[in-house]
């Protein structure tokens, strides 16, 4: 009883760890709570096979487009389309955006811009990136782009200036010039915020792949989501949202994996 009390009192405490069993123990459950709220609705007859699939008819859409080698081209065009998009992306704003939050006059000249650009709708841009590039795999990358850099500029000029000025003060009391407090000491503050960044927006990265396949694509995740909705294939449509979020939650598990890697003293 003691014991059950014990970890009662861990789940119930903010922020207090909790066993590695107990943690896998819930997420699995989550899990199974989810596919038997599924399985009840379509097997129960509640949900209409046309609205609602099994996950049956998904498992059986999946093996089909597997074994035809449909799915693995398409996962690979989707992949090309997010990685490239939100690495060209990534490189200019994390740079950029520690200057924005480093320097006044950086901020000053950046900031009114960018935050009027990231609220505009990137749908509304696509017929914009069709004319200005074609309709080729750079159209859709630039979807990507256009959808996570202004994000990332903004969040990565915040982490830079939550960065303590007492360090950069302490920095100029041992001899360091300029050049050198913002390389050596606001670089590496600033680097678990800024890998908590580009993870979460690897995430809208992947949420803006459909947008970036609705026109003129010829492959590609979202391509087939869009053409099974013309064709009411509704397995087919759940079986592109699926392995949409099966390769988020990879993407997401290398950012956490690279983020204890490189600054595991800020865990």
């Amino acid at each position: 009883m003691a014991r059950k009390r014990s970890i009662v009192d861990l789940c119930l405490t903010p922020k207090a760890e909790i066993p590695t069993g107990l943690r896998f123990a819930v997420s699995t459950l989550m899990w199974l709570l989810v596919i038997g709220a599924w399985s009840l609705a379509t097997y129960g007859g509640f949900m209409q096979e046309i609205f609602l699939p099994s996950p049956t008819a998904v498992i059986a859409a999946f093996f089909r487009l597997f074994e035809d080698g449909t799915l693995g081209q398409h996962i690979w065009a989707s992949v090309q389309v997010v990685v490239i998009g939100f690495v060209i992306s990534s490189i200019i704003a994390v740079p950029l955006g520690l200057l924005m939050g480093t320097f006044r006059v950086v901020q000053a000249g950046l900031e009114p811009l960018v935050n009027f650009i990231r609220y505009l709708p990137v749908t509304s841009f696509v017929p914009l990136f069709i004319l200005w590039i074609g309709i080729g795999i750079e159209q859709r990358i630039m979807v990507i782009f256009f959808g996570t850099f202004f994000q990332q500029l903004v969040m990565i000029a915040d982490v830079s200036r939550g960065v303590q000025k007492d360090l950069i003060n302490a920095s100029y009391t041992l001899g360091a010039t300029r050049r050198d407090a913002v390389l050596h000491v606001l670089a590496p503050a600033a680097m678990p915020g800024v890998l908590d960044t580009l993870r979460v927006t690897m995430g809208w990265a992947w949420t803006y792949l459909v947008v970036a396949e609705l026109v003129a694509a010829s492959s590609g995740l979202g391509y087939i989501s869009m053409k099974a909705m013309r064709g009411f294939q509704v397995d087919v449509i759940f079986l592109a949202i699926a392995v949409i979020g099966l390769l988020g939650l990879l993407t997401d598990l290398v950012f956490r994996l690279l983020r204890m890697r490189l600054v595991a003293w800020a865990s």
